[in-house]
């Protein structure tokens, strides 16, 4: 895509909405909707990069109790002609065929590259990329088994909400501190998996969510990894204009 004069492309992740309690989500919510109409004549496009809800199942016939306000802004955007691409986070990871069908939204379930005006991104959650963290990769693939996530629709929506709002929230606990602070270079896996990419192939811009720190990096080259934080504490989002890209703060 050629960016049009006068239009952007906006990156957002990590609303978890749900957490920590309706009355904090729900305020959440409506900030994200006034930001949506905010930048909607300047959006050429919209990326929510994982982790929209704390919590997110599909069942065949059910899907989770609130968040319309938001959804149908998206569904709003979409049918206005603005792309919107959604790449599921660990939170969320549970989807189907809901955003698309419905909201007319592209779902990505792994990362994926794009160009515009130019220049190479490479856009992904985050979860589950670069060194370490054997454990969650390992869950992460039972996760994603098609046959325990029926295993997992088996059960009454009151309970498996109930059990994966406990286990949600028992993550995010987990990895609280470290979501403090920058760790450096040699330290953040996200861009240590960044480098091994470059190695491969050429990217100007690596767009991540899940670490909930925000900030613009220098790699090899050129090349810039972007980390856009989140909506729970910091309300950050990434802009591209054609030419440069540019970390924000909405604070309305």
């Amino acid at each position: 895509m050629q960016i049009p004069p006068g239009k952007k492309v906006f990156f957002l992740s990590d609303f978890h909405l749900g957490a920590p309690d309706y009355a904090a989500s729900r305020r959440r919510e409506q900030k994200l909707v006034t930001f949506l109409e905010q930048i909607r004549q300047e959006a050429a496009a919209i990326f929510i990069v994982g982790d929209m809800f704390d919590f997110w199942y599909e069942y065949k016939y059910v899907v989770p109790k609130g968040y319309v306000r938001l959804l149908g802004k998206l569904a709003e955007l979409t049918d206005s002609g603005i792309p919107v691409h959604f790449f599921v986070g660990n939170h969320d990871m549970w989807m189907k065929d809901y955003f698309q069908q419905e909201l007319n939204i592209a779902v990505y379930f792994n990362e994926a590259y794009f160009e515009f005006s130019g220049k190479q991104f490479f856009v992904a959650h985050g979860d589950g990329l670069g060194p370490g963290d054997h454990g969650y990769k390992f869950l992460k693939v039972i996760f994603r088994n098609p046959v325990c996530q029926w295993l997992f629709g088996m059960l009454p929506p009151a309970i498996g909400m109930g059990l994966a709002n406990f286990f949600s929230r028992k993550s995010r606990e987990a990895v609280a501190e470290t979501e403090k602070q920058f760790l450096g270079a040699d330290k953040e896996w996200l861009m240590i998996h960044s480098q091994e990419v470059l190695k491969q192939r050429p990217v100007d811009y690596f767009i991540y969510g899940h670490r909930h720190v925000p900030g613009i990096h220098p790699l090899t080259g050129n090349s810039r990894y972007v980390n856009l934080g989140d909506w729970v504490l910091h309300f950050t989002y990434a802009v591209f204009d054609g030419e440069d890209i540019t970390l924000q703060t909405f604070a309305s």
